[in-house]
């Protein structure tokens, strides 16, 4: 062997040896590496089934639940809570009574037979006064013959009542049971109301059967204007349920406070069709001074004129050249105004130095003045102006005229 493949061989050997040296520690040195490879993919491999496990769970509870409302019903819990109409109801609904008109006529063959009519009223005190529409007893204010029974809440006793006084131009009346112990209702102020809160209706709609009917709305507008029978009435409008039967039941707040009568008749009367939603009540400030006065005088008494009049809108004065006002159609006769020589003709364009173009606006400041008073109205006639003096006098009957 010479010298040159001697080193070849010998390149050679060492070459092996590097990497057979390399090899070997590749190996012990690979020994850890793999390890952590094995670790990871042990590890790669758990949290694998683990996702798959809960998919897998997760798909089966879908199942189950699909199994669930196809076949038998999913018990579902509904956690109970108070309504404040419940509370409402339980605190104004002993107050609510049931109202009977029961009356003989004769029909036209000469023999009688038997009318009667519903409604419902709001116990005013404890010793028997009972708050009421005036047309839900009219046909026994009319017929003296007539009975008037009560029905008390929660209770198939009835019990007679009398009439204590009446007011038709406020559609208000107070009867009165002899029976003690009762629970009057709280009322509230409905000055205090705001449109869009709570509104509940208590009464018996369509009579005893439905006695102590509850209905739930809200307040829908406040000082509506309603003219009806040539009166004109600010009451309170609701969208709660109110229908005949009703009358002379209460509109209740969320303090179970009454702040309205209910009355239908002053309602229906602005349609000739049937709506829904759109009921009214008598605001309780206007009616506790009225029901105040009933107990009391058993009348009301109120300054009288003697007038009945027409409004005159700008379309009819532009048309008649007359100003804008107060037709007098009618004088009463030996009325504060015939007594003061206003004439038929005339238009009423003023009242205590204020300007006037309807009667409601007579009435507004008329009604302001007590019985005694004098009054200055400014009239029209035949093309000139004068002030008229007169003093108001009172006038118990029920009539159209002011």
């Amino acid at each position: 062997m010479n010298e040159k493949e001697d080193k070849n061989t010998k390149e050679k050997n060492e070459y092996k040896k590097v990497n057979t040296s390399m090899y070997i520690k590749e190996k012990r040195n690979g020994s850890p590496i793999f390890v952590i490879v094995l670790v990871t993919a042990l590890i790669a491999s758990i949290i694998g089934s683990g996702a798959m496990y809960l998919i897998l769970t997760k798909g089966l509870n879908v199942l189950n639940n699909i199994n669930n409302n196809t076949g038998s019903t999913t018990k579902i819990k509904i956690e109970s809570t108070d309504s404040p109409v419940v509370a409402i109801a339980k605190k104004a609904g002993p107050s609510i009574v049931g109202i009977k008109i029961n009356a003989l006529s004769q029909t036209i063959f000469g023999s009688l037979q038997e009318s009667s009519e519903e409604g419902s009223g709001i116990i005013y005190s404890q010793d028997g006064y009972i708050v009421t529409n005036y047309h839900v007893i009219e046909s026994a204010i009319k017929d003296s013959s007539a009975a008037i029974t009560v029905t008390l809440a929660n209770s198939d006793e009835t019990v007679e009542a009398s009439i204590v006084g009446y007011d038709e131009p406020t559609d208000l009346a107070v009867i009165k049971i002899e029976k003690s112990g009762l629970t009057p209702a709280e009322f509230g102020k409905s000055s205090d109301l705001q449109v869009g809160e709570i509104a509940v209706a208590i009464g018996n709609p369509l009579g005893q059967e439905f006695a102590g009917s509850v209905t739930v709305g809200y307040i829908s507008a406040l000082n509506r204007k309603i003219t009806t029978s040539g009166r004109t009435y600010k009451l309170i409008q609701t969208d709660a349920a109110i229908n005949p039967g009703n009358s002379g039941g209460a509109l209740v707040n969320s303090q179970g406070q009454v702040v309205g009568i209910n009355t239908v008749k002053i309602g229906s009367s602005i349609s000739g069709t049937s709506v829904e939603g759109l009921g009214f009540a008598i605001p309780s400030d206007d009616a506790i001074e009225i029901i105040n006065k009933l107990i009391k005088d058993k009348k009301i008494v109120r300054p009288y004129i003697g007038i009945s009049g027409i409004n005159v809108d700008e379309t009819t004065a532009k048309r008649n050249n007359i100003p804008e006002g107060v037709y007098v159609a009618q004088v009463v006769n030996n009325s504060p105004a015939s007594k003061a020589g206003i004439q038929k003709g005339d238009v009423v364009i003023g009242i205590e130095g204020k300007d006037i173009t309807t009667m409601e606006e007579l009435n507004e400041v008329k009604n302001t003045k007590n019985v005694g008073d004098k009054i200055t109205l400014k009239i029209h006639r035949q093309n000139e102006e004068k002030e008229i003096k007169l003093t108001l006098e009172s006038d118990d009957t029920t009539s159209a005229s002011n």
